[in-house]
């Protein structure tokens, strides 16, 4: 739509049906840099050299004679064997005899021949080939084994063995996968390098080479050794063996508190993203991650359970035992991992005296099942088991309370149906209001909804997130309350309350605000541009780097969170996903020739990526090659069928290429598959008033105003086209509505005072 200039009635209605709205990323260009309130901010990460690092690790061998005790726990831990060589005594049975493999439409086969493990299965050219395994992951319940490639590739095989059981399996199941896919065992999804390596080991260095993409990746141990936890101890080894090995009030030992320690599990037990790769224990979580929480994705489950394979951390950092200073060491012993006491009795520890604030808890009334079986211990209900990897159940450590009315409700699973799969949902919510009462309509029940109603862009949801980012106890939860706020970052009310949660205690909460920032960042919004100043100045790399993220049109490259930022590009940058970010910094920052390579070589490594063909689409429409966009955003709607986004941004690129009617049918294909999509009902309203087709014009630009009523467009839209239909008291209002929304817009105001102005003021 352009911007008119006051003129005759007939020539205005003919103006809005020349076109529908340009589409892309709106681009920001020859603006003034930003950077901190104060030189004085932290310091940019120096990454050390290897031989730095290396020099400074002793082996978890030095520390067996000492720390005999420890030592021992330790030895056959999962962490101790969370990587190792390939063992003719421990994985014989995986070999001999030989295994045939039936996976999907594929059958592989494992075998020994003249004394070596072999693997033969599909290739990377998708060929069968016969393959060495060197190295295994893991332990029980599965083992995958590593395959050496060029470029200092290790690959992991989709192929695992399950100890218990003298079987293989596919980990994907029956997804079938092939070569040329990013996931198959050949592709960059199974990459030991970039995937596994850094928390099967200790202290690695990834060190890959962009510029022709290997890797030479080393290590100071391999496995998950004492050193892992514990930090480098060649200082401590040496003092100690110069002193006989049993002095005291060592100088070089820098004892982690519970917070520490659980930053350090936090570092492997999280799905989150790296910005350093070179995290050491006793650092702080938020300096060298980004963390994936609850947010508008189905990642999690909107209560904050785990969907996707997201880990323990989040999930913990999620419940109310971490917001009552519960953390890892509490329940499970550091050196084996194990819990530190049986069944309940864990629980009870804190639950049956109580300790403050813990409840107090009798089991045997609480969990109304008889003693012994399932359903009467504490886990069973608190902390249900996800199975991921086909064979690996872990306990979802968010310490949830089973609610079957979310489950009718917003079809989040509840703890009674996942073990009672032949009863129905109601027969479990009867029973928990039978047993419970109205106790069962609980803040963590109302939480749970307000994330369902916010994901589903409810009218509702942004008073009830602000709520949650005011008074929210756990600093995870108002993350999430301030990641989804960023659909109405524009309302004054929403970024009012964004700014003061700048200054929210917890990085966390604050990284999350600068993200929801992004759409309001504009030069001339001077409390934004404060506030992103102030956080990228923050004492938190996570914080400074989202708010350099979020200011990149006009960052100062020659900042400290710049300079993060970039580590944090380049760390990423031997993935599909990282090529993607870095050339949205080089696109939103108009250096298209190197965004448009980044774009198209994200598209290479995953060409089953829908995003990534969506963001190269719209780079290609700004460079005028639009068949090649619509090319790119076709194979996305092929990809992701059920997607609304990519049929709209498709009718827009079509309508761009001068293909009207097929512009119309992706359109009206989009609003289809979400009928609360505002901006394509929009859109087809635009496209039908262009053919003609004034009627279902006006119907499609009524479903735009019902779904966004905060937006003049629509009002304003439906006016043009009923003042050509005749219908000047309706046209008249709809402009109204347009200015009751919008005071200032122009063109609104002159459409309104020329038709008043051509039928004698009578539509008034």
């Amino acid at each position: 739509m352009r911007r008119w200039l006051p003129m005759s009635l007939a020539a205005l209605i003919a103006m809005v049906a020349m076109g529908i709205w340009k589409w892309g990323n709106i681009r920001n260009g020859g603006l003034p840099q930003l950077s901190s309130n104060s030189p004085a901010g932290r310091a940019p990460f120096k990454t050390p050299s290897d031989q730095e690092v290396f020099s400074t690790y002793a082996g978890s061998e030095s520390c067996r004679d000492c720390h005999a005790q420890a030592y021992g726990k330790w030895t056959n831990s999962h962490h101790a064997l969370a990587e190792r060589r390939v063992d003719a005594h421990l994985d014989l049975r995986a070999f001999e005899p030989a295994h045939a493999i039936k996976h999907g439409t594929q059958t592989s086969e494992a075998r020994t021949r003249d004394g070596q493990f072999q693997l033969t299965t599909m290739g990377a050219d998708g060929r069968p080939a016969t393959f060495k395994p060197d190295r295994v992951l893991g332990v029980d319940p599965l083992r995958q084994f590593l395959f050496a490639t060029a470029g200092g590739r290790w690959q992991v095989g989709e192929l695992s063995f399950d100890p218990r059981t003298n079987d293989w399996f596919d980990v994907y199941g029956t997804e079938d996968r092939v070569a040329g896919e990013w996931g198959h065992w050949t592709g960059r999804g199974m990459t030991w390098n970039s995937m596994c390596a850094s928390c099967h080991n200790t202290r690695l260095r990834k060190n890959y080479n962009p510029a022709n993409d290997s890797y030479s990746t080393t290590m100071a141990e391999r496995g998950v050794g004492c050193e892992s936890c514990h930090g480098p101890l060649k200082q401590h080894v040496t003092w100690q063996r110069e002193r006989g090995g049993s002095a005291t009030n060592d100088p070089t030992l820098r004892r982690l508190d519970k917070n520490q320690m659980l930053d350090t599990c936090g570092s492997c037990h999280s799905r989150r993203g790296e910005l350093t790769g070179d995290f050491v224990p006793g650092q702080k979580f938020s300096d060298h991650y980004s963390l994936t929480i609850p947010d508008e994705t189905d990642v999690f489950y909107p209560d904050g359970q785990v969907r996707e394979e997201d880990y323990e951390f989040t999930s913990f950092l999620s419940s109310r035992m971490h917001t009552a200073g519960v953390r890892c060491t509490d329940c499970h012993e550091p050196h084996s991992s194990k819990a530190i006491l049986p069944g309940d009795a864990l629980c009870l520890r804190c639950h049956a005296v109580p300790v403050a604030p813990a409840p107090k808890i009798d089991v045997l009334t609480h969990s109304h099942h008889k003693a012994g079986t399932p359903g009467s211990h504490c886990v069973d209900c608190h902390m249900p088991q996800t199975t991921y990897m086909q064979r690996h159940a872990r306990r979802d450590h968010g310490f949830t309370i089973p609610d079957p009315l979310l489950t009718k409700q917003h079809r989040i699973p509840n703890a009674c149906n996942r073990c009672h799969a032949d009863r129905s949902v109601d027969w479990a919510i009867e029973a928990v209001d039978k047993w419970h009462g109205p106790r069962m309509n609980r803040p963590t029940r109302t939480r749970a909804q307000w994330m369902v109603q916010a994901r589903a862009g409810h009218t509702n949801a942004p008073s009830n997130l602000m709520r949650m980012l005011a008074e929210e106890k756990a600093p995870l939860w108002r993350a999430s309350a301030a990641r989804l706020l960023q659909s109405w970052s524009h309302d004054p009310d929403v970024s009012s309350a964004l700014l003061r949660a700048v200054r929210d205690p917890d990085p966390l909460v604050r990284a999350n605000v600068a993200h929801s920032l992004e759409g309001i960042a504009q030069p001339e919004n001077l409390p934004v541009q404060a506030a992103l100043r102030e956080l990228l100045n923050d004492s938190s790399r996570s914080v400074s780097v989202a708010a350099a993220w979020v200011a990149r049109a006009q960052l100062d490259t020659n900042t400290p969170a710049a300079h993060d930022l970039f580590l944090s590009l380049h760390q990423n940058s031997d993935q599909p996903t990282g090529l993607h970010q870095m050339g949205s910094w080089h696109f939103d920052r108009n250096e298209n020739a190197a965004a448009m390579e980044l774009f198209r070589r994200a598209v290479e490594w995953d060409a089953n990526s829908p995003p990534f063909r969506h963001t190269y689409a719209i780079a290609l429409s700004t460079q005028g090659r639009t068949a090649e966009a619509v090319a790119q955003l076709e194979a996305a709607c092929r990809l992701a069928p059920r997607e609304a986004e990519y049929r709209y941004q498709l009718g827009l690129a079509l309508n761009e290429a001068g293909k009207l009617p097929e512009a119309t049918a992706a359109l009206q294909e989009a609003v289809k598959l979400n009928a609360q999509f505002g901006p394509a009902w929009y859109n087809l309203g635009l496209a039908y008033s262009a053919a003609n087709s004034l009627e279902r014009s006006v119907e499609a630009l009524r479903s735009a105003e019902r779904c966004q009523p905060a937006s003049p467009r629509a009002p304003y839209a439906l006016a043009t086209v009923l003042a050509r239909l005749g219908r000047i008291p309706e046209a008249h209002a709809a402009a109204r509505r347009a200015l009751a929304v919008q005071p200032s817009f122009r063109e609104a105001a002159e459409l309104l005072r020329t038709l008043t102005r051509e039928d004698g003021g009578r539509g008034q």
